[in-house]
């Protein structure tokens, strides 16, 4: 059980520990690295690697979505990047990997204003298709209801929605929200959703039918949701928790498996390693692929 600690007079809170904060201990045992197997395996989909690209237009185009998927993992693609705006993002692409910190923002305004255009989401899915690896692309929740059925007419095979905090019951008196429940239960492609960082929201998650939770909210490096809205928990005690709320779900629907995803702050190969130690069956990658000079980013990152 964990404990509470308090931090100031009527105010109790609990001890949360991040990547940094823990270790992995070796056993008495050691295995010949050629004997593991690192594959994985969501729905129908199987991959030979557990690594998600990130659906950041410095981390994934079409092409590297598809050399991702011809090396065994999967790419993801964000459908409100640059590549369903414009017919060839890549010099705007390069633009704002050039940009001076105090420009980019104003011009990144700009450049992202271009409306998202349906005819491009398709061109984009079926590019991906017609390689023949498996397709995965990510809206955000505020544009599924608009788009979605653009995206599984073009043939998504994983359909992610991936936002800064995601709920199973998101509630305005201003707009027509989305029923997830309802939403996964009347689409006929497997949903990994996100972000979720504790037990309760990941079971509510669990429980709309998702194919698989994101753990984290939707970036490390490049996120500003802790500065600019003050919401962060650290990633190992978000995995160990949300590890036990699929194991309490498997309890409760008779064995249904969900895969836990650790999506952000895993930038070294040794956050990957703990990340799977604290239950994670995949890691979503942004910084880490955003580094290479093949990026679309050209070695910056955005999200």
């Amino acid at each position: 059980m964990s404990q509470e600690i308090e931090i100031g007079r009527g105010k109790r809170g609990r001890r949360a520990y991040g990547l940094d904060d823990i270790a992995v201990v070796p056993a008495r045992r050691t295995r010949d690295p050629r004997d593991v197997d690192l594959s994985w395996q969501i729905d129908a989909y199987r991959f030979d690697l557990p690594f998600i690209a990130a659906p950041m237009d410095s981390v994934m185009s079409p092409d590297t979505a598809i050399a991702l998927g011809r090396l065994g993992g999967l790419g993801v693609l964000d459908l409100e990047g640059l590549w369903t705006r414009y017919d060839d993002p890549q010099p705007l692409l390069d633009e704002i990997a050039g940009l001076e910190q105090d420009a980019a923002t104003a011009r990144m305004q700009e450049i992202y204003a271009e409306p998202i255009k349906p005819e491009l989401i398709t061109a984009r899915i079926e590019q991906i298709r017609d390689a023949g690896v498996t397709v995965a692309a990510a809206l955000s929740p505020a544009r599924t209801l608009e788009h979605w059925s653009t995206v599984v007419e073009a043939g998504v095979e994983l359909f992610v929605i991936r936002g800064t905090t995601v709920s199973a019951e998101h509630v305005s008196s201003a707009e027509e929200t989305l029923n997830l429940k309802q939403f996964i239960y009347e689409l006929d492609v497997p949903v990994i959703v996100g972000g979720a960082a504790t037990y309760t929201t990941a079971l509510h998650l669990m429980r709309t039918g998702a194919a698989g939770v994101l753990v984290g909210f939707g970036g490390g490096a490049s996120s500003t949701t802790h500065r600019a809205l003050g919401i962060r928990v650290p990633m190992a005690t978000a995995l160990a928790d949300i590890h036990a709320a699929r194991r309490d779900y498997m309890d409760e629907s008779g064995g249904r498996y969900v895969h836990v995803i650790a999506d952000g702050g895993l930038g070294r190969s040794g956050d990957i390693v703990k990340a799977f130690a604290m239950g994670a069956d995949a890691v979503m990658l942004g910084t880490a692929l955003a580094r290479s000079d093949e990026a679309p980013g050209r070695g910056s990152h955005w999200g």
